[in-house]
């Protein structure tokens, strides 16, 4: 059987002979149940994720594998410091020449994901220390890192790695919230405009390193949402911060897919000018907001789908028959232009057993190729 890996490689650049692959995402399954304490089922207790792709017989993406690989390094002048304030709520004030960043995080009883009680971008001049630390951050590949990866997951897809997100979507996702960010955008235009120019100098220092790696898949991992990134916003300032990152990419050969999950339905019409390879993640009906034919006329025949089939298919609220009709459907629209998958993740009440079944499809489809 040819490894996951090299047949991951070969489908997204064109070299697997019009054959696709199955590549779901199952880590919400597994580390919500790691977290409730639930003990997985049999036969799958006592394994790692890994294993559990293993014993699947599937592909795994492998941005939690490869990521770690490349690290951000803010200059010696920048400190950071903890402070526990209560059982669950943390206090990290980062020190710069520019001046003091506060940001408070929660744990959640829930799940493991924290909740944001101080955003470290809540005024103007907490804006501009985030350019300062931008402008004079740089990035390092972690050689000894991308070969502990190899070592533990090599066999199971190709090197892929996710990129941070640019501009708008880093100001609502990882600084601000989106109501202050979109207030941000308006209220200091050109605050804004001036920390986006510095992402984009501080981005163009990571692509160079991203460029030597020997890493060939990239996503930006940006969240794109339509009910948060209009048309407009997305027309002024993520469209063209797309197409840069691409193009300097793609001179060094690497295949560039985004992550839009939600509803991107207003969004599809521009995904051809995005200047992407793939499209990551959109979201179907029923969950999302468009049907697998608008979603080929989005992407046309040049951009590949990754994803594709709504992830409540996997919960037994939807019949089996209904998955299988959902994933000829997608092949049948898509292939060879396809790394099937869920979009977005097996929830953690799927029916992990599912996967199996998917995977007879996919197998007997490429069997036939």
């Amino acid at each position: 059987m040819e490894p996951l890996a090299q047949l991951h490689h070969d489908v997204v650049f064109g070299k697997a002979g019009g054959r696709i692959i199955w590549q779901p995402r199952i880590g919400c399954w597994y580390y919500d149940k790691e977290f409730a304490g639930e003990p997985l089922p049999e036969p799958y207790r006592g394994l790692d994720l890994m294993d559990i792709y293993r014993s699947l017989g599937c592909s795994a993406r492998l941005y939690r594998a490869y990521n770690p690989c490349l690290r951000a390094v803010d200059p010696d002048a920048v400190t950071r410091t903890t402070e526990q304030l209560n059982a669950t709520d943390v206090k990290t004030t980062l020190t710069t020449p520019a001046g003091k960043q506060v940001r408070i995080d929660r744990k959640s009883p829930n799940n493991p994901h924290i909740i944001h009680v101080r955003w470290p971008v809540e005024s103007e001049d907490d804006l501009k220390i985030q350019t300062w630390i931008a402008e004079h951050r740089t990035w390092a590949w972690d050689r000894a890192c991308f070969e502990q990866a190899q070592r533990e997951v090599g066999d199971l897809g190709a090197p892929t790695i996710f990129l941070p997100r640019s501009n708008v979507q880093d100001l609502y996702i990882n600084l601000m919230g989106i109501e202050r960010g979109i207030y941000a955008i308006y209220d200091w235009p050109g605050t804004v405009e001036r920390y986006f120019r510095v992402l984009d100098e501080c981005h163009d220092r990571l692509i160079d390193v991203v460029n030597a790696a020997p890493v060939d898949i990239i996503n930006l991992g940006e969240n794109i949402h339509s009910g948060t990134l209009s048309p407009d916003l997305f027309k002024r300032y993520h469209l063209p911060g797309c197409r840069r990152r691409c193009e300097r990419l793609h001179q060094a050969g690497k295949f560039v897919s985004s992550h839009w999950d939600g509803d991107c339905g207003p969004l599809l019409p521009y995904a051809k000018d995005t200047g992407l390879d793939a499209i990551e993640a959109i979201t179907p009906k029923p969950q999302g907001d468009v049907t697998f034919d608008q979603m080929k006329d989005g992407l046309g025949d040049d951009l590949y789908l990754l994803d594709g089939i709504p992830a409540v298919y996997f919960d037994k609220t939807f019949s089996v028959e209904t998955l299988v009709e959902s994933v000829h459907a997608l092949i049948d629209r898509f292939a060879p232009k396809l790394v099937l998958g869920i979009s977005d993740e097996l929830s953690s009440t799927g029916d992990i057993e599912r996967i199996r079944i998917v995977g007879e499809i996919v197998d007997a489809y490429n069997a036939s190729r």
